[in-house]
């Protein structure tokens, strides 16, 4: 099994506290941001960042669902981690100062990914289709809270 790696990133034109306030407000914000590729979304418990239990679907393509139970850190203060109960999916929100008043946010998820050939096209094109999914969130973030 190869590592698999998917990365977006966005300058959010808002300071990094309102930001990480933001990404971490699973009850309110989060639903608004997401794009049409999650549904089921819902908050077991908690709702605001660290202890924060959440789960969606997550339609990669027309025939590649993953069902998420994601549990929810805060290692720093400007990071967000959503490990997956249910696979090795992890993703990590990282909000960083961008200049005046702006904010540059990143996603990466990392998983295991399949092994041989279906692998190879897994490590291949599952990190550009979701980072066309992220762009779309982080796009939504920034309409959100810019």
């Amino acid at each position: 099994m190869a590592q698999v790696t998917a990365t977006a990133e966005r300058t959010v034109p808002a300071p990094v506290d309102a930001v990480v306030a933001a990404v971490a407000d699973y009850a309110t914000t989060r639903p608004k941001i997401l794009t049409e590729q999650y549904t089921d979304y819902a908050v077991l418990s908690g709702g605001l960042g660290d202890g924060t239990s959440a789960t969606w679907k997550l339609h990669a393509t027309k025939k590649r669902t993953r069902h998420v139970k994601a549990e929810v850190t805060q290692p720093t203060p400007d990071t967000v981690v959503e490990k997956d109960l249910n696979s090795s999916m992890v993703t990590t929100w990282k909000v960083a100062p961008a200049g005046e008043g702006a904010s540059l946010v990143s996603i990466t998820t990392t998983w295991n990914g399949a092994g041989g050939i279906g692998g190879f096209f897994e490590k291949t094109f599952a990190p550009k289709g979701l980072a066309r999914i992220y762009d779309g969130v982080l796009s939504n973030l920034a309409s959100t809270v810019g």
